[in-house]
């Protein structure tokens, strides 16, 4: 499997450093020296968690100068809240008709101890 096939935004956020790393440009680009500077792993590490962000499309490198900055694409999570919003869907049936039953029951239940 090539790694352009097995890359998405869900592989994007699946590691805690690269949340990070999503966290910290979200507001502001910034160059690799800084974005590695917060961090206490090697610089070609964060240097590939930023290759696989870019790889799934959340962040956007731009050269200037000398400097490579990362800017964060944030639109690309909406993939992830489309994903959640089915399930949240579900769960929200589910639970309400839950609670209809539980109100059901509790309902017969107090017109039995009134008889």
């Amino acid at each position: 499997m090539s790694a352009e096939a097995r890359r998405d935004v869900f592989q994007a956020i699946s590691d805690p450093t690269r949340r990070q790393i999503i966290s910290l440009i979200a507001t502001q680009p910034m160059n690799l020296n800084a974005i590695a500077d917060r961090f206490d792993i090697s610089r070609p590490a964060i240097s590939n968690h930023i290759k696989i962000l870019a790889e799934c499309g959340m962040v956007n490198i731009r050269q200037q100068g000398r400097e490579r900055f990362c800017e964060a694409k944030l639109d690309t999570l909406s993939e992830v809240s489309t994903w959640v919003d089915q399930y949240r869907e579900f769960w929200t049936q589910r639970f309400d008709s839950l609670d209809r039953y539980i109100n059901k029951v509790q309902s017969k239940n107090n017109s039995n101890d009134n008889k």
